[in-house]
């Protein structure tokens, strides 16, 4: 990774925490329409909404509301009362305002780099809630240049390599998810680093193990630090 100039940061579950929010409010939303349906079953339900719905909303929890307030319209068979939906919607309004976890070593590795390496966040989501959390984690100040992508792939981040005026084997990429953070990365010529998150959404999982020369998996944020020269 001598050639690298450029680290690009996703930031849910990777910077800061984020699945176990969604998934908590999962739950309770499968308990509201337990009478209607297993919750297993409102899950499953869900996720094929959400997904279906990527194209219209892209990523973020705007997008995801929206999705409940779809499943639950089709679990009740159209028989969902106002009070319900002003559920749903508190459900949102209470994932929008949870509170930013950094993640154990982040900050540290963003002091370790600052000035050695210009860092960027590269993240999914709806955008003014990805500027809320950043904000709101104190880290706006070691970043150079934030960019919330509507998909990861080969193309955005050929995207963002032109945008940053460096060619691809100068760009390491460090996150959680192998579909959206590492495999476009290795595929476009840059650098990945895999640190796992405990909790991965099922949209994010792939089967495949991962052989390449550019790619490395850590256990912890922190051993990122040995692969780069400081």
């Amino acid at each position: 990774m001598m050639n690298v100039k450029v680290i690009a940061f996703d930031a849910d579950d990777t910077l800061w925490v984020n699945e176990p929010y969604f998934r908590r409010t999962e739950e309770k939303f499968c308990t509201l329409f337990s009478e209607f349906l297993s919750p297993h079953d409102i899950e499953r339900e869900l996720l094929k909404i959400e997904i279906g719905n990527l194209g219209l909303y892209g990523y973020g929890i705007k997008g995801f509301m929206l999705s409940m307030i779809e499943t639950a319209l089709k679990v009740t068979d159209g028989r969902m009362n106002a009070d319900a939906i002003e559920k749903i919607l508190n459900l949102g309004k209470e994932l929008l305002n949870e509170p930013i976890e950094l993640l154990e070593g982040v900050e540290q590795v963003l002091q370790s780099l600052q000035g050695r390496y210009k860092l960027v966040v590269a993240t999914k989501g709806d955008l003014l809630d990805q500027e809320r959390k950043l904000k709101k984690s104190n880290l706006t100040q070691y970043f150079h240049h934030i960019e919330v992508m509507s998909e990861k792939d080969d193309a955005s981040y050929q995207k963002l390599v032109k945008h940053l005026d460096i060619q691809p084997q100068e760009l390491l990429m460090v996150g959680n998810s192998l579909k959206s953070d590492i495999l476009p990365v290795l595929n476009i010529g840059g650098y990945a680093i895999h640190v796992p998150y405990h909790i991965t959404w099922v949209h994010e999982m792939v089967e495949s193990q991962v052989e390449h020369e550019n790619f490395k998996s850590v256990t912890h944020i922190q051993e990122i630090l040995q692969y780069l020269p400081l």
